[in-house]
């Protein structure tokens, strides 16, 4: 890495992470008095859009999206791969309102879980799997109901850059419960991002967006089918944008 990227990367997360205090503190303030979508907007779309233009002047990042005629007029179920900070951002502000699965810790951070809370998320507690499966799909239906998307990396966590995790089936299984389809999204964003270290590099990040696919039916076989359908699509994705360094395997046995 250069002196000069080092230098620009270090000035990127001093204003990211200025940003973000001062715009968390101001919306705790501010966004109780204001109605959810407008609310979303002022927290989550303005402050996302914020950093990508970070992102774009300070690391010489961009992003190219193909498929964008595929987004349905109503909100669904997201399931994206993970690779790194990035995706959440743009996602963020690319399908609003949106909600995500995350873990109940964070709302503890002073100022910005607390800025997170009036989001609607869906916090969970990742000790007990089996409660949090719970909490996916009923907050996640009531939030499907209420015209919010609902955003779940079936990975999990983020994986390494060339590498696809094992795929969950609780967004599946939501969309399914739900009678909505579910939106895949396949991104190389670790690329330019990795998943671990402070260091970046410049480039275009590509993000494919695919067609709602729905349920074959209803109940876990249409579940383990769909989620089957879409971790296969989000993975033959990567693998045409170059993204899987070496063949890869999704394992969908996972029910959380």
């Amino acid at each position: 890495m250069s002196t000069v990227l080092a230098i620009r990367i270090a000035i990127f997360y001093c204003l990211l992470g200025l940003s973000a205090l001062l715009w968390c503190t101001l919306g705790f303030f501010v966004c109780p008095f204001l109605k959810f979508p407008a609310r979303y907007r002022f927290i989550n779309v303005y402050w996302c859009r914020f950093a990508l233009l970070l992102t774009r002047l300070f690391l010489g990042i961009d992003v190219k999206v193909t498929g964008a005629e595929n987004v349905p007029a109503t909100p669904c179920v997201i399931l994206s791969n993970h690779q790194s900070t990035w995706e959440t951002f743009f996602l963020s502000a690319y399908f609003q309102p949106l909600s995500q699965v995350l873990k109940k810790e964070l709302l503890y951070v002073p100022f910005f879980g607390w800025a997170m809370a009036m989001l609607r998320p869906i916090a969970i507690d990742r000790e007990n799997p089996k409660e949090a499966l719970r909490e996916v799909a009923s907050k996640g239906d009531v939030l499907l109901k209420d015209g919010v998307w609902v955003l779940i990396f079936p990975e999990g966590t983020r994986v390494p850059y060339g590498t696809v995790g094992k795929f969950t089936r609780s967004g599946a299984a939501l969309a399914v419960n739900a009678g909505l389809p579910v939106l895949p999204i396949a991104h190389n964003a670790g690329k330019f991002w990795p998943r671990d270290g402070w260091g970046k590099r410049p480039g275009i990040i590509e993000v494919m967006i695919g067609p709602p696919m729905f349920a074959e039916g209803s109940g876990p076989r249409a579940t383990a089918e769909l989620n089957d359908r879409a971790a296969t699509w989000i993975t033959e994705a990567q693998r045409s944008m170059g993204a899987l360094v070496s063949p890869a395997s999704v394992d969908t046995s996972k029910v959380l």
